[in-house]
């Protein structure tokens, strides 16, 4: 659906005369951006209704419930993510395909910083929320590399690790992307073009996977 408004009514929403809600595509940027800010608990449904500038019972009428627009919120914002990941190609070097995947993955975060926030939020509550992240962002991103990762283990060329362990040493220098206020102060200049941004990504993902291709078995845990 379009980021125009919409004008037909529906329960709850205002009657003839006042001003139409705004479309399924404002509201979810919208919806996000408030997440992103205040953090799910202090986004209130009060709030998010000032904010969406939407009845304080739109929200319960659209989509059920706080917890079920936040899911359409993520939903909306990681789609893209996980369809611009690069599909598996059989004749790609292990060890190029890996880089590749986590280049992508960080030139996404770039692009969408706002879902970073809430990723690093969300990653430090047990909650159904992470239950719902995990599965439809973090699985799928993992899967990706998965097999790489088995034969670069198999054939020598990188050390077994834990996933867990692989885990943090991949998606937390996501941060190196979307951070834009320190990263300035630790002097990288403004962005004046997507080309710097994927330059950005290409030389962190280069650092990350040579750092994971460096032989010898890590110490036991």
């Amino acid at each position: 659906m379009g980021a125009g408004t919409e004008s037909v009514r529906g329960p709850g929403r205002p009657g003839v005369g006042t001003p139409a809600v705004p479309g399924e595509e404002s509201v979810l940027q919208r919806g996000l951006e408030a997440f992103a800010e205040l953090g799910y608990d202090r986004a209130s449904a009060r709030e998010l209704a000032r904010r969406l500038g939407v009845s304080h019972n739109f929200i319960n009428d659209r989509y059920g419930s706080k917890a079920a627009f936040w899911r359409a919120v993520m939903d909306h914002a990681l789609g893209p993510q996980l369809e611009g990941l690069p599909e598996v190609d059989p004749g790609t070097d292990d060890a190029d395909r890996l880089r590749q995947v986590v280049t992508e993955f960080y030139r996404a975060a770039a692009d969408t910083p706002l879902i970073g926030r809430i990723l690093v939020d969300e990653s430090s509550r047990d909650t159904e929320r992470l239950d719902y992240l995990y599965e439809r962002h973090i699985v799928p991103t993992m899967r990706l590399m998965t097999s790489s990762i088995e034969r670069l283990v198999a054939s020598g060329r990188m050390a077994p690790v834990p996933m867990d362990v692989l885990f943090f040493a991949v998606i937390p220098p996501v941060a190196g992307m979307v951070e834009g206020p320190l990263a300035r102060r630790l002097g990288r200049p403004e962005p004046t073009s997507s080309q710097q941004l994927t330059d950005t990504a290409e030389a962190l993902a280069t650092l990350v996977v040579n750092g994971l291709l460096a032989t010898g078995a890590p110490r036991g845990r």
